[in-house]
């Protein structure tokens, strides 16, 4: 016997609480159309800024507003860079997300590394850590300055936590610092390839350089996070970029839903 609920009963049955709207890989630059690393796919740089355009829209104009957006990385497209175009194309799509009526929860990606260094985007608009939700008395809830994350409620009984899938990455680091060598270590461990960013013949192919990782000192945080959802009876949304390597502490507890992109390509 099947004891599933029925779809049609659950959709008929179950009470709208609150929505949100999800966006990634916008990659907008003012460029022609090209294609991704692998040339197996086009890319229409220009065009992404009207499929943003519509989603905002069709948000906006929702009859039921949702709550907020996550976006979910990569924002503006690498090769801005290679054109001195980062900052004019990053404000071209924030111009755009000004006319959303709601509230927008940045996350980075690759792009984002490829564009800017770490501390450019600490201060930058895409830093949205003021929008977090502060737990009273469990200061070890409180993410640490040395990654990017937070959590926010938007809904009682929910909690959304975003990470820091580059807190361990080569990119957008400072070459003399000591993360970035600890970084470039445990890659090269890895990796024996000349071309890092190749992952041919690895046994682990999410060690390339445009990948990222979580540090100790972030998980400990989000073990902090979760443990408090879970005495408190709250489901849990992890919005994170990548689901191509997903720690086992991501997946321990099962009212969580994560929210990444698949690794695809750079």
């Amino acid at each position: 016997m099947d004891d599933k609920p029925n779809s049609e009963d659950l959709n008929e049955n179950s009470e709208h609480l609150f929505s949100f709207g999800v966006i990634a890989d916008i990659q907008y630059a003012d460029l022609e159309d090209g294609f991704n690393f692998q040339g197996t796919r086009r890319r229409y740089y220009r065009h992404s800024l009207l499929h943003l355009q519509g989603a905002i829209e069709d948000w906006n104009n929702e009859s039921s507003t949702p709550c907020c957006v996550l976006q979910l990385g990569d924002i503006i497209d690498g090769y801005n860079a290679q054109y001195n175009a980062s900052e004019k194309s990053l404000e071209v799509v924030m111009d755009t997300f000004k006319k959303l009526k709601v509230p927008v929860h940045h996350t980075w990606g690759n792009h984002e590394f490829y564009n800017f260094r770490r501390e450019y985007l600490t201060h930058s608009k895409l830093n949205t850590k003021f929008l977090e939700d502060q737990i009273e008395h469990h200061p070890k809830t409180m993410p640490s300055e040395d990654y990017y994350a937070y959590h926010f409620v938007p809904f009682p009984k929910f909690r959304f936590i975003l990470l820091d899938a580059y807190d361990l990455s080569v990119l957008g680091m400072d070459q003399s610092s000591p993360k970035y060598q600890q970084c470039m270590k445990i890659l090269k461990e890895h990796n024996p390839n000349m071309e890092l960013n190749s992952p041919q013949g690895l046994s682990e192919p999410q060690f390339v350089q445009f990948n990222g990782g979580f540090s100790q000192e972030q998980l400990n945080w989000l073990n902090e996070v979760l443990t408090f959802s879970d005495t408190n009876q709250e489901k849990v949304v992890i919005d994170k970029w990548q689901c191509s390597r997903v720690p086992a502490s991501l997946v321990s507890l099962g009212h969580q839903l994560v929210l990444g992109e698949p690794t695809a390509g750079k």
